[in-house]
Order: C-alpha cells, then sequence, then structure tokens
C-alpha cells in the first residue's frame, strides 16, 4: 500500500488533474513554441491525453495558448529570480538576469516571438520581467553606477527590446549566437554606461 492509496478520493483526483493540466501545457509550449499553428489533437498527443482532456483544463485553443504564454513567462520570471545575487555589482546582475531570462524564453523562441500576441497582452507577459530589470536599474542608478539621463522603465524597454533584435538575429541565422549575444552585452553596457 503506497501513501497515496491514504489519500481521499477527492484529493487524488485534484492532485490528477494538476498532474494533467501541467502536462498539458509543458507538451503545449513544446509543441506551439515549434509549431505555432499546430491544433489540440498534437497538443494532446504530445501531452498523452485526449482532447477532451485538453478542451477540459482550458475549454479553447486561445485559453491554452494564453496559459502556455502564462506558464512560459513564470519560467523566465523564475530562471531570473533564481540568477539573482545579493551584493554584487549592478551590471553584472543585469546580465546575469537578461542571460538567465534569455535562457528560459529560448526553449520557446517561435512561441515568444508570435506576431498574433497584442500589445496589450505582450505588455503583461513583460511586466514581471520589466519589474525585475528596473529594480536592478534604479539601485544602479542612486548609486550612480548607470546613467540617469534615461528613466529606468526606457532602459529596462531597451533592454528587452535589443534582447528581442539579437534573439530574432540569431534565430534567423543572421548572427550566431555567441556573436549576438557579445553584441547584445556591448550594447547593454554602452547603454547604461553613466555620463
Amino acid at each position: 500500500m503506497t501513501a497515496r492509496d491514504h489519500e481521499p478520493p477527492r484529493r487524488r483526483r485534484r492532485a490528477d488533474a494538476q498532474r494533467s493540466r501541467s502536462a498539458v501545457l509543458t507538451a503545449a509550449a513544446q509543441v506551439l513554441g515549434t509549431h505555432p499553428e499546430a491544433g489540440l489533437d498534437d497538443v494532446a498527443k504530445a501531452a498523452g491525453v485526449s482532447r477532451q482532456t485538453v478542451y477540459a483544463h482550458f475549454g479553447s485553443r486561445e485559453s491554452l495558448v494564453d496559459a502556455v504564454l502564462d506558464h512560459v513567462t513564470s519560467e523566465v520570471v523564475a530562471a531570473m529570480d533564481a540568477a539573482a545575487i545579493d551584493g554584487e555589482a549592478a551590471e553584472t546582475t543585469l546580465l546575469r538576469l537578461l542571460d538567465a531570462s534569455r535562457s528560459a524564453a529560448q526553449r520557446h523562441p517561435l512561441l515568444l516571438q508570435d506576431s498574433r500576441i497584442s500589445a496589450e497582452r505582450s505588455r503583461d507577459l513583460h511586466r514581471p520581467i520589466m519589474s525585475r530589470f528596473t529594480e536592478v536599474i534604479e539601485r544602479a542608478q542612486r548609486e550612480g553606477e548607470f546613467t540617469d539621463r534615461q528613466p529606468s522603465t526606457w532602459l529596462a524597454s531597451a533592454i528587452i527590446s535589443l534582447a528581442h533584435t539579437a534573439a530574432e538575429l540569431a534565430g534567423t541565422g543572421q548572427l550566431d549566437a555567441q556573436a549576438a549575444d557579445a553584441a547584445l552585452h556591448t550594447g547593454i553596457r554602452r547603454l547604461i554606461r553613466p555620463d
């Protein structure tokens, strides 16, 4: 007899439903990340569940895509939070957060570059990422490590835009990944440098 055998049936069903939902989200992130036009049948097959199970959790393809975008954003934010180290130079922290966010986001490149994501939804998805960059930038501006000629939110937005550009150039083969990373780091250092 296992510990699970002693769980009440309702708790077991909830745990099973959560595992099933998690499997669908993980599979959807992978499938939609490589084939943005994939259908729910493709996602269900990759998750090892029925199409009805996908619909039971998400109701529609649009709801599933929204949940996947939130899931991917949570992965990126968790990677950034795990990479943060108190007490180090602000530039080092900023680049560490940037690299952690890009590493997590690169697992889903096509999904994150989906042009069907509205500007408002994109802002919502980027809000927790912006917040982490802005926090580091504001601290560095107070301590004189970064320029204070530009608002912290502008600098954070510019950093995210540069990161997207580097990912796009590497993704399309216009730059190899190493050159894109080097150009990104150089560009950010120039952007934040105090006057």
